[in-house]
C-alpha cells in the first residue's frame, strides 16, 4: 500500500471545506493513517517549498501558508499518489475541470485547496518533513 502526504490548505479551512474534501478521498477508497492540524513555520516552509524559495513569489506562498492552521495528512491505498492527483484537478484552480476539488472549490493558482504529493519519492519525503514516524500508522 503506498502512502501521500497532503495539506488542507489556508483557503480550504477558512471556507470550512475540509469535510467535503476528506468525503471525497475517503468515498475514493483511500485510508487516513495520519492527521493533525498545526501552524506552517517560515523554516518549515521555506524547506518545503525549497524549489521555489528563490523566486520572487515565494514571499506570497510564504504569507498565505502561513495565515492560518492547516490540517496535514497521510493517506494510505492503492496508487494513492497519481489517484489524490487526479481528484484534485491541475495546480491552477481556473484550468480545474467541475467535479474535481480544485475545479469545485479552488480559485486560483496558489488557492487551490490541497497540497499533494507529485510523485512516490516525494509523498516519503514530505510524510517524514511533517510527520514524525510513530503518528502514522498503517492499515
Amino acid at each position: 500500500m503506498q502512502k501521500t502526504f497532503v495539506i488542507y490548505k489556508p483557503d480550504c479551512m477558512q471556507q470550512r471545506h475540509v469535510g467535503v474534501v476528506l468525503s471525497r478521498f475517503e468515498a475514493a477508497g483511500f485510508d487516513v493513517v495520519g492527521c493533525k492540524m498545526t501552524c506552517l513555520s517560515a523554516a518549515l516552509l521555506r524547506e518545503h517549498y525549497a524549489h521555489v524559495a528563490d523566486k520572487p513569489f515565494y514571499p506570497e506562498i510564504e504569507a498565505f501558508m502561513s495565515s492560518r492552521p492547516v490540517i496535514i495528512m497521510a493517506l494510505q491505498g492503492e496508487g494513492i499518489v497519481q489517484k489524490v492527483r487526479d481528484l484534485l484537478g491541475p495546480t491552477d484552480s481556473r484550468k480545474a475541470a467541475k467535479g474535481t476539488i480544485r475545479g469545485d472549490f479552488g480559485t486560483e493558482m496558489m488557492k487551490n485547496v490541497v497540497h499533494a504529493s507529485d510523485s512516490d519519492e516525494n509523498a516519503g519525503i514530505e510524510l517524514a518533513r511533517f510527520f514524525k514516524p510513530e503518528e502514522i500508522h498503517s492499515l
